[in-house]
């Protein structure tokens, strides 16, 4: 489903525990050195993951039982991966693998001494199967700590192909095309552009894919490092391209009043639920699995996406996020742990989940045709295609402070942004004193 964030809820949903299936069958070892090496032993992994994509995953544990003897139990922590896991760190009762769905947190686990260095296997099949970004964004001063199992391709438009042919509108291949799609698409009766507004994190990805086209990756990482400040010139022009979108009430379903009262879910509702009130909305890869799952839509044919255009001639953005797998120190069973992301490495364990669906993998070797359908190879193969040009989600790098809590930070200066477009500069220097704060702290 959508990107997961640490957030600062207080008091933490109940674990939800999923049981381990034991082993059964054979079949050669490649994760545990040895027929049913880890018999009698139980790997326990905490994620955000709920729903299907708990099943999904529990369908590669399963798989890495069959070869290993192992079992495995996963506990789900909810957005609040950062608390959950540090508390039960505090408590004695580690988990053995975490996924971790921020950089920062990655960053925040491994420097408080919390994570174990990959194995020297691990790492062999991030060097041969991975870009190098990937290794990049799961490292910590240079030291492996998390392997990218799961992706998420940010920087895909989603449509409704009736809509578009109704309004004789194609695909657009620059952004200036597609606000122009967009108003012809309001003229035939129906709003461009389905926005979330309710969801801060929508607002975040609109933003990071227009910067980093137009202002390049290497202002895009010294952004996303602090390195360069929120009132460059640079962020002012990209929350200026944002603005004529938001100011736009042709382009946006109900204005942005009604957009800020629209969470992800609706926003996609929007354009593929039973009454349609827009033809597009902006987010990643993980939109079909919503307008499949809960509007019965066949991906391809009902629903489709074109890639985020360029901005003012740059280069079309890739932007990506993405669960890591990270060893914890204090886990029971830190070794079989270790076996497990050894397994995770391995094309044939991406292959489990990408045929269940709702899925990407960053593994080169993993075989396009593991997938269900043609629209998520087609979106698997762009982001593989991308290589080292792949930027990860820039608010997921920042302190959560800034750049992954509700009601606070970049998400609500955005919303805010949303709702009054008309001073680009001062959401800027607002921008600037909210992440000066979080990246001293």
């Amino acid at each position: 489903m959508m990107r997961r964030r640490t957030t600062l809820l207080t008091g933490c949903t109940a674990l939800a525990l999923a049981l381990g299936a034991t082993a059964c069958g054979g079949g050669p070892v490649t994760a545990g050195g040895g027929d049913k090496a880890l018999s009698g032993q139980t790997v326990t992994v905490a994620g955000v993951w709920t729903g299907s994509e708990q099943k999904n995953f529990q369908k590669v544990l399963d798989a890495f039982s069959e070869k290993t003897g192992a079992k495995t139990q996963f506990i789900s922590t909810g957005d609040n991966v950062s608390t959950v896991v540090g508390s039960k760190i505090e408590g004695g009762n580690a988990p053995d693998v975490v996924m971790v769905p921020q950089v920062g947190v990655l960053q925040q686990f491994a420097k408080k001494g919390w994570l174990q260095q990959l194995s020297a296997t691990t790492e062999k099949s991030v060097d041969s199967n991975y870009a190098p970004v990937w290794k990049k964004y799961g490292s910590v001063d240079g030291t492996l700590y998390g392997l990218y199992f799961k992706a998420a391709h940010k920087s895909t438009v989603w449509y409704s192909p009736d809509a578009l042919n109704q309004a004789g509108v194609k695909p657009p291949k620059t952004y200036d095309e597609m606000l122009k799609a967009g108003h012809t698409l309001s003229d035939s009766g129906l709003a461009a552009f389905a926005v979330a507004g309710e969801d801060g994190w929508t607002l975040t990805d609109w933003f990071e894919n227009i910067y980093l086209s137009q202002a390049g990756p290497e202002k895009y990482d010294a952004l996303a490092a602090h390195k360069l400040k929120w009132t460059d010139a640079s962020v002012v022009k990209a929350l200026t391209t944002l603005g004529k979108l938001f100011k736009d009430k042709q382009l946006i379903a109900g204005g942005q009043k009604e957009a800020l009262n629209t969470d992800f879910p609706g926003s996609v509702e929007k354009v593929f639920g039973p009454k349609p009130q827009a033809g597009m909305v902006y987010e990643g890869d993980f939109v079909a699995g919503v307008a499949h799952d809960q509007f019965g839509k066949t991906i391809g044919k009902d629903a489709d996406f074109f890639p985020f255009p360029s901005v003012d001639g740059g280069t079309a953005p890739v932007v990506s996020g993405g669960d890591a797998a990270a060893v914890l120190k204090d886990g029971k069973n830190a070794k079989a742990g270790m076996k497990l992301l050894e397994y995770l490495a391995t094309p044939e364990a991406a292959a489990v989940w990408a045929k269940a669906g709702g899925f990407l993998s960053p593994n080169k070797k993993l075989d396009l045709s593991s997938y269900g359908d043609d629209v998520t190879r087609a979106t698997a193969k762009s982001l593989i295609a991308a290589g080292d040009s792949v930027r990860f989600d820039m608010s997921d790098q920042a302190p959560a402070a800034f750049g992954g809590t509700k009601g606070a930070g970049e998400w609500k200066l955005l919303q805010d942004f949303l709702r009054d477009p008309s001073n680009p500069k001062a959401t800027a220097a607002q921008l600037e004193d909210a992440a000066a704060k979080a990246y001293q702290g």
